[in-house]
């Protein structure tokens, strides 16, 4: 069985307010905030990555540091979660990451709904800023509609402030 995580970075605020190049707009102070909680529930609990493998993007790298240094991770830059992403990408970065028990993968939407989707077979699925998704799949391949949803948890289901 393979277990793979997958993080839709944290708040960002609204992009049309940002002035400079989209691949450089941070995390809000709410997105800072829902990163640091998270990284607080998982480094309390056995569910926490080991891995975090995140696209370029400032706010998913920030995402994934806070939450790679509440829960003592390495954090691994892959420019191919920047987009297009299907399993065959996505078992590719995960191959090419090293190994790990708990991988998890941070990146953008509509990627990732697309991609939590295509995992467990359903077509309309939601990741919104800041939603943590567990997957097991069996056997040691990502394939359609085999994962296996053990969670979904929104940002504003973690506690803490």
């Amino acid at each position: 069985m393979i277990t793979v995580l997958l993080l839709r970075h944290a708040h960002a605020g609204d992009p049309a307010r940002w002035d400079g190049d989209d691949a450089s707009r941070p995390l809000s102070d709410k997105g800072r905030r829902q990163a640091e909680r998270l990284g607080r529930l998982l480094a309390g609990s056995d569910e926490a990555p080991d891995l975090l493998i995140t696209s370029p993007k400032a706010r998913a790298v920030e995402t994934a540091e806070i939450v790679a240094g509440a829960v003592g991770a390495k954090v691994v830059i892959d420019d191919r979660l920047t987009g297009g992403l299907d399993l065959d990408v996505v078992a590719d970065i995960l191959g090419d990451a090293g190994p790990a028990e708990r991988p998890c993968l941070v990146g953008h939407d509509p990627e990732f709904s697309d991609l939590l989707g295509e995992l467990l077979g359903i077509s309309d699925i939601t990741m919104r800023k800041g939603t943590l998704a567990r997957v097991d799949a069996p056997g040691r391949a990502l394939a359609p509609g085999e994962g296996i949803l053990r969670y979904l948890l929104p940002p504003e289901l973690v506690p803490g402030r």
